[in-house]
């Protein structure tokens, strides 16, 4: 059994028992998360952290989140209609493929965005989450019953990205949580057994947290922007950039105080995760 299964009940009764952002609030915080795949399930500890930060936010009305995992330009919207989610990964547990995520229709959020976003904005018909944000959405907010809207990550220049961001700052002002959704590493093709089954963790995935951390800590985006030239343990950590390059949305949508509700590492990557107020 996958400790999702033991886990769920108690998680959706938690989401149930949350306050619901209402108008007048302070606009909510933007996030940065570090993903997982479908063995994000398989992880009690990791989920019942990815569960108490979402106790510790206000119900959102609604979420627009930014994967690694759709890169597409010009810019483009998921569905705003249900749609099953996308089963973007291979070789795993049958029930992965069976796992569900209907959340309700956004048409209300799709218009927010295209009122925020200077720029035309493709409205897809069909394409429905992909597990990049289905994955730990349904963790954090397992009863499904906030409208949900994944935007494509249109290059992964970080200024474009903080600028995409900066368009994205409104809808935190009407209660909805802007993600941006990666891995803070995400060296797959370097990991060793050792490093994957038994958390073993990689020189490259420690210096190049340690770095990331250091650069957030001073809240340095022109370091962090710099990252193909200044951070260590490159190209390891990231043998291509679309796991680290969402944090710049996130970057953009939010300049306060940076808060790292999530750190530490899972199969030998670092999955630290950000609050940005």
């Amino acid at each position: 059994m996958i400790a999702f299964d033991t886990l769920e009940a108690e998680a959706r009764s938690r989401q149930a028992q949350r306050t619901a952002w209402q108008d007048g609030d302070e606009p909510l915080p933007a996030l940065y998360v570090s993903h997982g795949a479908p063995p994000l399930f398989e992880d009690e500890p990791w989920m019942r952290q990815l569960l108490d930060w979402a106790d510790d936010l206000p119900t959102p009305r609604g979420i627009l989140i930014v994967s690694a995992h759709w890169e597409a330009a010009p810019l483009s919207l998921s569905a705003v209609a249900p749609a099953n989610v996308v089963y973007d990964f291979g070789g795993f547990d049958p029930r992965y493929y069976r796992m569900r995520y209907d959340t309700p229709a956004a048409e209300e959020l799709a218009a927010l965005v295209h009122k925020v976003i200077p720029m035309p904005v493709h409205q897809h018909a069909s394409r429905g989450l992909d597990h990049g944000a289905w994955v730990p959405l349904k963790v954090m907010y397992p009863n499904a019953d906030i409208p949900v809207l994944q935007l494509s990550l249109p290059t992964n220049d970080p200024r474009h990205l903080v600028q995409l961001g900066r368009h994205l700052q409104a809808l935190r002002e009407h209660g909805i949580l802007v993600i941006g959704s990666g891995f803070m590493t995400h060296g797959l093709p370097y990991l060793t057994p050792e490093m994957f089954f038994g958390n073993q963790i990689p020189g490259w995935s420690q210096e190049f947290d340690a770095w990331a951390a250091e650069a957030l800590s001073r809240n340095d985006l022109d370091e962090l922007a710099a990252f193909r030239c200044n951070a260590p343990g490159l190209p390891f950590a990231h043998p291509t950039v679309e796991h680290f390059t969402p944090l710049f949305v996130t970057l953009g949508s939010a300049d306060g105080a940076i808060a790292t509700p999530i750190e530490g590492y899972a199969f030998g990557l670092s999955k630290r995760s950000l609050q940005v107020a």
